[in-house]
């Protein structure tokens, strides 16, 4: 174990979940490199570790720095567990991108999105590294990953999940959370939940609508949906509880973006399904002379949307999700 002053929970350099006694929730600090000046940089981790032999659930949060929503999803979580009658383990990784959280942004200190290049490499540049220790220090634990984010700087999202639909365990995982949207999305594209279904750890992301902000109303919405998805794997015995509201599958999305700079206004709300042709944004002048309207390409629901009226050429319109039908909620 790590000396640590002045900070509750133990140090460590690697995750074994064995440290955490059966029965007991341990906290610790990770040790996963140094910055400039040879200082740590800590991860904030906590254990629940069952009374009983299971599953290991993961759940991260905040691989992105500015998306916060899912850490006092997490911090509630351990709160409320039960691990006397806990049938297995669960870890919560509450920031995975620490350098980017303490400064206020997306990406990592180099300025490389983390959730683009994993599972990195053992002696790449330094984000290569950073997402390489995490995803051999910590992920490869797991057998289950639920990935916390929100919407960026300047957009907001919909309450959506990313999922593969055509596994049957992934797809239930993506029911259970009872949201808006579910995006049929396959984790193939360099994402940690793409580096965890490698691994062969069923995972899905969830989206937790916008950036830098604690949204109670969504926290909650996705406490549920963990603690359905803990029910539905038998860790703790519990009822499963299904919303009434239709949930919106796309097969898949994509992004609109400007071809003209100027104040830029996105007229739709997220959620609100849109017809081909319908105009969904316009671009004005700083004089305010209508330069250009945007119509949408297709049929479609709006997952997510610009809101930064301050547009350079191929900023981001709405995010589009297409080919939509209405699936089972998670019962």
């Amino acid at each position: 174990m790590l000396q640590l002053k002045g900070l509750a929970g133990q140090g460590i350099t690697q995750l074994d979940l064995g440290t955490t006694a059966p029965g007991t929730i341990g906290e610790y600090w990770l040790h996963l490199s140094d910055n400039g000046i040879g200082e740590p940089v800590l991860l904030p981790i906590v254990v629940a570790r069952g009374q009983h032999d299971g599953p290991v659930l993961g759940l991260t949060a905040a691989i992105h720095g500015n998306e916060l929503n899912g850490i006092p999803v997490i911090q509630r979580l351990f709160r409320t567990i039960d691990v006397k009658k806990l049938h297995g383990t669960i870890v919560g990784v509450l920031v995975v991108n620490v350098p980017g959280l303490l400064k206020e942004q997306r990406r990592f200190n180099d300025g490389t999105d983390l959730n683009r290049i994993a599972p990195g490499k053992p002696d790449g540049n330094v984000s290569e590294v950073y997402i390489n220790r995490i995803v051999e220090r910590i992920l490869k634990n797991f057998d289950y990953l639920i990935d916390l984010h929100t919407a960026s700087f300047g957009r907001v999202n919909s309450w959506y999940i990313r999922a593969d639909m055509n596994s049957e365990i992934t797809a239930w995982m993506a029911r259970l959370q009872n949201p808006e949207i579910i995006l049929h999305n396959k984790p193939n594209d360099g994402t940690f939940r793409g580096a965890a279904s490698s691994l062969g750890i069923q995972a899905i992301t969830l989206e937790l609508r916008d950036p830098h902000v604690f949204q109670f109303e969504v926290i909650e919405d996705a406490l549920q949906g963990i603690n359905n998805v803990i029910y539905y794997l038998n860790m703790l015995k519990g009822e499963i509880i299904v919303s009434s509201a239709p949930i919106v599958l796309c097969q898949r999305s994509y992004w609109m973006h400007t071809d003209e700079g100027g104040i830029l206004q996105v007229i739709p709300r997220v959620c609100e399904e849109v017809k081909k042709g319908q105009l969904v944004a316009e671009v004005r002048s700083i004089f305010g002379k209508l330069n250009r309207e945007y119509h949408a390409p297709e049929d479609g629901i709006i997952i997510g949307k610009s809101v930064d009226p301050i547009n350079p050429t191929g900023s981001r319109i709405i995010h589009l999700g297409v080919k939509t039908s209405i699936v089972e909620t998670g019962g």
